[in-house]
């Protein structure tokens, strides 16, 4: 009759036994996370020192859509793969309700992912919800757009 036990290998006297377990100890580095630098050319900043008042810009340095501007001027913008979105992204890597961009009380926004499959990331950090400062990089599937306001027209 056969035991129902787990057989327990013993390693053989004189030979090395498997071991897959690394530890590491010691404090781990920090890692500093700062926001791209993004030159605007002349014609952005002029754009956006037009900006009305509680509007902010999303301009897309890499991806798909390089060079495309989005502008954030309601209280809640979509931002999708489907068409009825405010913000195509015509690409897979974002899905047809990805992210949402609403107004804040204090003029500016802040985006909030809604159950996307890949993620919203703010500055290479993947966020389910987070406010904007000028700068931010917001990656949304392939696409990484960078958020603007009034000001950076300004300092540009």
């Amino acid at each position: 009759m056969m035991n129902s036990k787990p057989i327990e290998r013993q390693p053989e006297a004189g030979k090395a036994s498997n071991v897959d377990t690394t530890l590491s100890l010691g404090v781990p580095e920090e890692v500093e996370h700062t926001r791209p630098l993004i030159s605007l050319s002349p014609h952005e900043a002029a754009l956006l020192k037009a900006l009305p008042d509680g509007a902010a810009m999303l301009i897309s340095h890499h991806g798909p859509a390089a060079g495309s501007r989005f502008l954030l001027d309601t209280d809640r913008i979509t931002v999708g793969r489907s068409e009825s979105a405010d913000i195509f992204l015509d690409d897979f890597t974002v899905s047809r309700k990805h992210a949402i961009f609403e107004s804040i009380a204090d003029g500016g926004f802040r985006v909030r992912d809604v159950g996307s499959l890949n993620g919203t990331y703010l500055n290479r950090e993947r966020i389910d919800e987070a406010v904007l400062s000028a700068g931010d990089e917001v990656q949304i599937g392939k696409f990484r757009l960078t958020y603007h306001t009034r000001d950076d027209g300004a300092s540009a």
